[in-house]
């Protein structure tokens, strides 16, 4: 960054705070989600396996080849055995085709064409919203 230098260091002390530090609220959130039993923590985890089961079983049936993930939240998925080569352009599309929001992992890669054919899913909805969204998507 090029500013003056009183702008140079508020930006710095941002960065400084935002990337070695977690913000103020969250670390009181951190301090109660500790205090949990482990059981509160095992039934997250099996019910966010499940909702990945459910969309991930659907996506396969709707015909997207699917990459189950182990640590997040999203399923990508590859459009090429829909027919389709274009993420951004079947994301753009796909609301009104299904009703269904889907993100286009390109944005997250430097050659954007080695990400083109790959879209992501988020699974952290309800168990209804997820298998009406696969049916939509088998659908379609």
């Amino acid at each position: 960054m090029t500013a003056a230098p009183e702008l140079v260091t508020a930006v710095r002390s941002v960065k400084q705070f935002l990337t070695y530090v977690s913000s103020g609220p969250f670390q009181y959130a951190v301090a109660e989600a500790l205090a949990l039993p482990d059981a509160y923590f095992e039934a997250y985890r099996a019910g966010m396996l499940a909702k990945r089961d459910i969309l991930a079983a659907g996506l396969t049936e709707a015909g997207f080849e699917v990459f189950k993930p182990a640590g997040t939240y999203f399923i990508t998925t590859d459009i090429r055995p829909l027919g389709e080569k274009d993420g951004f352009a079947f994301c753009r599309a796909l609301p009104e085709r299904a009703g269904v929001v889907a993100i286009p992992n390109a944005v997250f890669y430097d050659d954007r064409d080695a990400g083109a054919p790959f879209v992501r899913f988020a699974f952290c909805k309800r168990e209804e919203v997820l298998r009406e969204a696969a049916e939509r998507l088998r659908r379609m």
